[in-house]
């Protein structure tokens, strides 16, 4: 063979080779993830041939899939919209399953999920056309349309738990949008509403309660430092404490203020539970340097800061920061510096004082059910850690009912129900109003449910806006809407 001929065959060999190695790459290794694609048109062919598994809240679907027309068999339909748009998320034939439990559980809505294998078999088996799982969750329909009621056309978001097991009751974020826009069969409708929502400068498609940008809580984040200072034994809840109008801090030439530019107290001494009553940052700041750092950062750690959940969507970890000099620790005890914060993680704040100091991890799939009404899967409550004592627990529960009974939080009061809360103004350090925060706990002799909320940029109320007057009222509602007399 001469010198040409053999190099051609070489040549024809390792491109033979090339051939049969990126077929096997495709045909197994990448099999998986190309499947996975959102706009593989075979895979969504085939999932639109499939009852995809419904989503209820009690007895009421609030996702659901419909016969249709066409080659696409089935239609996607959300009843109540934007009432749970965040929770449902969407599932479009153009941009797939996204956002909320369309997306974080679309193996067992469209019954492609390992834990549906069996299942799979028997349909197979049988000859039955295969359907996905349905998911019934934990939310509480009148606390999710009180939250929605109450917040309005305000930017924010509301979170309500059952202390006593991490159920989650509510879950709200505004502004929301309408997810039958992206579902249904039309693409040049869903492009529209999806390139819609994505010009809009209000971020509709972003969860608030668990994602996004997070949040300064501000205020609200005296809880942990109140549980820091008890648990520390550096003060008790009568002790006399620092509280003047301003607060020298060290290394710095400015001053940590109060809110109102008084003094806390006569001679400018307070006790914790008055300043918790009042919110008064002097003595927190004053408090945050005297624990210091590292025991402020490891209380936010037992409470769940820094936590990777799962709910089954994914929640960004609220932040503690690090390596913090005396100014940014005084700043970081009352929620501001560099503390950051979702809506879920300061409702698992008051759920674990709410609930003798144990923080059970929250959940909102309660079961997950076949097609046939078996019961698949079961949730069983899971405790997440401990944030403290039972007896801390009680002494700042008695100081949060002090806050709604006589301090900021007065708003959230309810007739003949022993209310415990914290309210929170968070500024942002960008020249706009100040986020309104509260976050509380009832009845608070045998709690049922806690709740955080937030109203961004001070809501309607812009730079006149307080955490007890703005959100304290949303928090009342959510409340009363779960409260059994």
């Amino acid at each position: 063979m001469n010198t040409p001929i053999l190099r051609m065959s070489r040549l024809v060999g390792a491109l033979f080779a090339i051939l049969l190695i990126s077929a096997t790459i495709i045909q197994f290794v990448q099999a998986p993830s190309l499947r996975a694609r959102p706009d593989n048109r075979r895979t969504l062919l085939d999932n639109y041939s499939r009852d995809r598994g419904s989503i209820l809240v009690g007895d009421t679907a609030i996702a659901t899939s419909t016969p249709s027309e066409g080659e696409l068999a089935y239609l996607r339909t959300y009843p109540q919209g934007p009432l749970y748009s965040h929770v449902t998320g969407y599932y479009s034939y153009v941009y797939g399953a996204g956002g909320g439990l369309e997306g974080s559980s679309d193996g067992l809505l469209s019954g492609s999920s390992d834990a549906l294998f069996y299942k799979r078999i028997a349909d197979l088996l049988t000859g039955k056309q295969p359907t996905g799982a349905s998911l019934e969750l934990t939310l509480n329909a009148k606390a999710q349309e009180a939250a929605s009621k109450a917040l309005g056309n305000q930017r924010g978001a509301v979170v309500a738990l059952d202390p006593r097991t991490g159920a989650i009751l509510a879950l709200v974020s505004h502004p929301e949008y309408d997810p039958n826009t992206l579902a249904n069969h039309d693409s040049n409708a869903q492009k529209a509403a999806w390139d819609g929502m994505l010009d809009d400068r209000t971020r509709p498609l972003v969860d608030r309660t668990i994602s996004g940008n997070l949040y300064p809580p501000g205020s609200v984040f005296k809880i942990v430092t109140t549980a820091a200072a008890l648990s520390t034994g550096a003060v008790n809840e009568t002790t006399q404490i620092p509280g003047p109008a301003v607060m020298d801090l060290p290394q710095t030439t400015v001053g940590l203020p109060n809110h109102d530019g008084k003094s806390c107290g006569p001679g400018d001494l307070t006790t914790l539970q008055h300043a918790l009553e009042i919110s008064c940052n002097t003595a927190f700041g004053w408090i945050g340097l005297k624990v210091g750092g590292d025991a402020l950062r490891d209380q936010a750690a037992k409470f769940g800061f820094g936590e990777s959940l799962r709910i089954p969507m994914r929640v960004t970890p609220s932040v503690f920061p690090s390596s913090l000099n005396p100014p940014q620790t005084a700043q970081s005890a009352i929620g501001q510096f560099d503390v950051r914060v979702t809506p879920l993680e300061v409702a698992m704040v008051s759920a674990a004082i709410a609930n003798r100091g144990v923080v059970m991890r929250p959940y909102l799939v309660q079961q997950v059910v076949g097609a046939n009404l078996e019961i698949l899967d079961t949730h069983t409550p899971e405790q997440m850690s401990v944030a403290v004592t039972p007896e801390i627990a009680a002494i700042i529960s008695r100081m949060m009912v002090g806050v709604v009974d006589q301090g900021s939080g007065k708003p959230a009061r309810i007739n003949g129900v022993s209310v415990a809360g914290k309210t929170g103004t968070a500024e942002q350090g960008n020249g706009l109003p100040a986020h309104a925060w509260f976050t509380s706990f009832a009845p608070a002799d045998n709690p049922q449910i806690a709740v955080a909320v937030i109203v961004e940029d001070g809501g309607n109320a812009g730079d006149e806006a307080g955490g007890g007057r703005t959100a304290g009222p949303i928090a009342k509602a959510v409340m009363e809407a779960v409260i059994t007399r």
